[in-house]
């Protein structure tokens, strides 16, 4: 609950005005509403605070707090541990720097492990697909979070997955 008020108190610092559009949201909301399918938002990366933005909007609409994917490549590892406490998951260093299908031994596979877990429990997961300021091309750990969805659903651990698309549209990125 505190962790809730810091983070209201920092986003109304940072943003004059947030507006929802009612028809997008309903939208998300009867996704997520869908009995025994998990869901899996898609949004483009603005800005650093998108992953905190979503996720407090996410949650103030009751679709709880997602698990947000997060680029370790620019974090410190303070932002790291405290991203990581907000439900942020990382990629293992070792599969960020070389893309493959998720098969990078023990690390990979207990990632792996994790996302069926957070998918079979039917908790939202955020994946950015791409890292700012690249635009228009899906990055490569982008790639990697999705590969480890789709394989998820190929092994049967959930039988299927919403992907829902959801957005930041900024006057100014912060």
């Amino acid at each position: 609950r505190l962790c809730g008020w810091a983070l209201l108190k920092l986003l109304n610092l940072l943003f004059l005005g947030v507006q929802l559009h009612r028809g997008q949201l309903e939208m998300v909301l009867r996704a997520a509403r869908t009995p025994g399918v998990p869901v899996v938002f898609l949004s483009t990366h603005k800005s650093q605070l998108d992953g905190l933005l979503l996720s407090f909007l996410l949650f103030s609409q009751g679709l709880g707090v997602p698990r947000v994917t997060v680029s370790g490549q620019l974090c410190s590892p303070r932002l790291r541990a405290l991203l990581s406490r907000l439900g942020g998951i990382f990629l293992p260093s070792r599969m960020e720097q070389t893309p493959s299908d998720g098969g990078e031994g023990l690390p990979g596979a207990v990632l792996a492990t994790y996302v069926e877990e957070v998918l079979r429990s039917r908790q939202p997961l955020l994946i950015f697909l791409e890292e700012p300021p690249v635009a228009l091309r899906l990055s490569a750990p982008a790639r990697q979070w999705l590969a480890l969805v789709y394989r998820a659903v190929r092994d049967g651990a959930v039988p299927d997955v919403l992907l829902v698309p959801v957005g930041i549209a900024y006057d100014v990125a912060p």
